[in-house]
């Protein structure tokens, strides 16, 4: 009884992380930041609003570029240290520090003209600990989950991701909007909006203590001839033997070609909905209430999924869901009004923490534990590579073309040919395969 009860200790505290990093993702890059780093470009620099949408597109690039470097290598120290705590730790602090370092850039103070350089600047340091965070969080997964339970944890993860994040979020903008109006002083409106991103430091930095208490370092394991390596030359030989090693794994190295595919729809759509909807103009109060809409839409969404995956497979689940994204894509070029943005947004919201998850889920089974971190930092290469690719050729299609409606459109390719070579996993085999590989690796441990 009590293993039982610290076995759902661990998944709570786990599943909590999920809603404390996910008010970066819903204040940070999806809703507030964009639409208020817009007017950075357009009033402080006095430049067109889709230079501001391109130069969002190339900040989130930038960022995810830096940490698609940086993840395999640190998830191979990690993997041959036992610090996957440790490393979480480290990035969830250099998340919290980039959040909180936005609440010094204000409109017509600061840099004056130049402000979006310093909004540009301390996001990337913020996504860098976000993104960074989540390769460790996400290798932990397989260690504290049965085989039977992995795609229901990473579901509720999202969904309470989507619960935590949008409940801050609804804070902020009652702040944001209520405040002004009540002192009837325009003006705070700004000094709300800059006051909205120390709140997600603080919520991001108190739900990361639970997983610090109560979740376990899964164990270390030194494979044969790492014993006199130091953490650098294990985790370049990790990441060489991988490199040999990751076609082997047939099924997870198609699924990793695929997840980058269709990633790169679903990120671009995540990281760019906000200030392509400021660009066509749609009234602030439908931006602002679709994207809070979207974090409590998915909740019950996520849930599905993960009822859906028990039902006809994990695979099946997420041909659903880039089906629903291909129609999104297409219906996107076509948004005019508000209205229509909200349909768009409560489409995404039947999707996209599902999609997500199941992703995530199916990962986790396709690969040795005693590597997950190292393979995680594969997949977030992987994830991350998409977020650049995705955002950086919306940024170059809106300013060449003068106008994001094109590049919208350009995303179905991602969805379509990511769902073929989804087809050609076959997920029975690759959960035996990485489970033969396991047991191989524990007994050179050993």
């Amino acid at each position: 009884m009590e293993n039982e009860k610290q076995h759902k200790r661990t998944i709570f505290s786990w599943v909590m992380y999920d809603w404390g990093n996910s008010a970066f993702a819903t204040t940070i890059m999806a809703a507030v930041l964009p639409i208020y780093y817009s007017s950075l470009v357009t009033k402080d620099a006095g430049l067109p609003e889709n230079i501001g949408t391109a130069y969002w597109g190339y900040t989130t690039s930038i960022a995810m570029l830096i940490i698609a470097i940086l993840s395999p290598i640190l998830g191979a120290i990690a993997d041959f240290q036992g610090s996957k705590k440790k490393m979480l730790t480290i990035f969830m602090l250099i998340g919290v520090t980039g959040t909180a370092l936005l609440y010094l850039v204000g409109i017509g103070e600061f840099l004056h003209e130049k402000n979006y350089l310093a909004a540009s600047i301390f996001f990337i340091i913020g996504n860098i600990g976000f993104a960074g965070s989540l390769v460790f969080y996400d290798s932990l997964l397989p260690h504290i989950t049965r085989p039977d339970e992995v795609d229901q944890v990473s579901t509720r993860g999202y969904a309470m991701g989507y619960l935590g994040g949008g409940l801050l979020l609804a804070i902020n903008l009652g702040m944001i909007m209520a405040i002004p109006k009540l002192f009837q002083d325009e003006s705070l409106t700004a000094l709300m909006t800059r006051l909205s991103f120390v709140t997600v430091a603080i919520w991001w930095f108190v739900f990361t203590i639970p997983l610090l208490r109560n979740v376990h370092e899964p164990p270390r394991r030194i494979l044969s001839g790492e014993e006199k390596f130091n953490p650098l030359q294990a985790s370049f030989s990790r990441l060489r033997q991988t490199f040999r090693e990751i076609r082997q794994y047939r099924d997870l190295f198609l699924f990793l070609i695929a997840f980058w595919l269709y990633a790169n729809g679903i990120g671009t759509i995540i990281s760019m909905a906000a200030i392509y909807g400021t660009e066509l103009k749609i009234d602030s109060t439908w931006l602002i209430g679709t994207l809070l809409m979207v974090q409590f839409v998915g909740i019950p969404f996520s849930f599905l999924f993960g009822w859906l995956a028990r039902r006809i497979g994990t695979k099946q689940s997420i041909y659903i869901s880039l089906a629903i994204y291909t129609c999104i894509a297409i219906a996107g070029s076509f948004v005019q009004v508000g209205w229509h943005f909200l349909v768009l947004g409560a489409a995404v919201a039947t999707v996209q923490g599902g999609s997500q998850a199941l992703s995530r889920s199916l990962i986790s089974r396709l690969m040795p534990k005693s590597k997950s971190a190292e393979f995680y930092g594969f997949f977030s290469v992987t994830e991350k590579f998409s977020s650049i690719a995705g955002p950086f050729i919306f940024g170059v299609v809106s300013q060449l073309m003068g106008s994001s409606r094109l590049a919208i459109v350009s995303l179905i390719i991602f969805f379509v040919l990511g769902a073929f070579v989804l087809t050609q996993v076959n997920v029975k085999k690759g959960i035996e395969t990485a489970d033969f590989e396991e047991a191989k690796l524990l007994q050179i441990a050993l």
